[in-house]
């Protein structure tokens, strides 16, 4: 027999009013993810949950907070520098958090960005996911075309609506890269 997946329903629905907003961030990202975040927790008076899926890593265990333990894919290779990327995206959403007057929490996680921040939202009981859309480019083309956008694998894989924050724009009357 099949397993039943929990579908969206009315009776699925988390209100917003209250209940904090996951946000999927990554080094380097514009502040406009984190802003736009801010601005929907303020009008909502929830708290913001950021998460960094680190793909070289994977997940050895979920805790019910959130948080996870997890090790570099490269068993081998001693990579510590996740700590510098932690420590920068801290010190980043500090920087562009300041005065905002939300609460914010930043969790490291490891694996699949879907199932990381699908865990993550589940764990914190959130209302919403929100992610930027990735960088224009070939190489962006390329790899979305394979392993498809995380803002659409999260609206394939679990229940919450997922906002996504436009980071760059095509001209509607420039000539497309594929024409």
């Amino acid at each position: 027999m099949p397993h039943a997946v929990p579908q969206p329903s009315p009776s699925r629905m988390t209100d917003f009013a209250g209940h904090p907003l996951v946000v999927g961030i990554v080094p380097g990202q514009p502040e406009l993810v984190a802003l736009t975040a801010a601005s929907m927790a303020r009008a909502t008076g929830g708290r913001l949950c950021f998460g960094y899926v680190d793909t070289a890593r994977y997940t050895e265990e979920e805790f019910p907070d959130g948080t996870v333990r997890h090790s570099a894919m490269e068993p081998d290779v001693v990579d510590d520098s996740w700590g510098d990327t932690q420590r920068a995206i801290e010190h980043f959403l500090s920087t562009v958090l300041s005065g905002q007057g939300v609460p914010w929490e930043f969790r490291y996680l490891a694996g699949s960005p879907e199932r990381s921040l699908t865990h993550l939202a589940r764990a914190v009981d959130a209302a919403a996911i929100v992610v930027g859309t990735r960088a224009p480019g070939s190489g962006h083309r390329m790899r979305e075309f394979f392993e498809g956008s995380v803002a659409l694998q999260l609206g394939h894989h679990q229940h919450r609506p997922v906002l996504v924050v436009p980071l760059s724009v095509v001209d509607w009357k420039a000539k497309a890269s594929w024409d």
